[in-house]
C-alpha cells in the first residue's frame, strides 16, 4: 500500500476501544442525531448484546452485535473505528470455540446462552515482589 494512504488510514484508527472478541457481551453507546435544522439534538443510545463476529482490518473493520428484544433477534453491524460510536464497554467475557457465532441465530432460550470465561486481563505493570 502507498505510504501516504497508509498514514491516512492509521490517522483514522481509534485507540480507546477495549480488546473484545466473539462471544463477549458488550454495550455499545451510539451517537444519534434527532430533529432537523436548528433543533437538531444529539443523544447516546446503548445497544447491548453478544459479539457474533469481527471482520476486516484497519479502518474498514466491523463487528456484529446480536441481542434478543421481545422475542425477536436483532443484529447490528458497527464500524469499529466510526466516530458515531461514543464508547464500547465489556459487560462479560464469553467462552466460545469459534470466531463466528452465526449458529446463535437458530437457537432459542437457554440453548442460546454462552458460558462465562475466566479470562484474566493482563496487568499493565508487573507487581513487585515483597522482600
Amino acid at each position: 500500500m502507498n505510504p501516504v494512504i497508509q498514514k491516512l488510514h492509521d490517522a483514522q484508527l481509534r485507540t480507546d476501544l477495549p480488546d473484545f472478541r466473539a462471544g463477549d457481551t458488550i454495550r455499545v453507546n451510539v451517537r444519534l442525531k434527532e430533529g432537523e435544522g436548528e433543533k437538531e439534538k444529539e443523544r447516546l443510545q446503548a445497544f447491548e448484546g453478544v459479539v457474533i463476529s469481527k471482520k476486516g482490518r484497519a479502518s474498514g473493520a466491523t463487528f456484529t452485535v446480536r441481542r434478543v428484544s421481545f422475542g425477536v433477534g436483532i443484529e447490528r453491524i458497527f464500524p469499529l473505528h466510526s466516530p458515531s460510536i461514543s464508547s464500547v464497554e465489556i459487560v462479560g467475557k464469553g467462552k466460545v470455540r469459534r470466531a463466528r457465532l452465526y449458529y446463535l441465530r437458530d437457537l432459542k432460550g437457554k440453548a442460546a446462552r454462552i458460558k462465562r470465561a475466566d479470562r484474566v486481563v493482563v496487568a499493565a505493570e508487573p507487581v513487585a515482589a515483597k522482600a
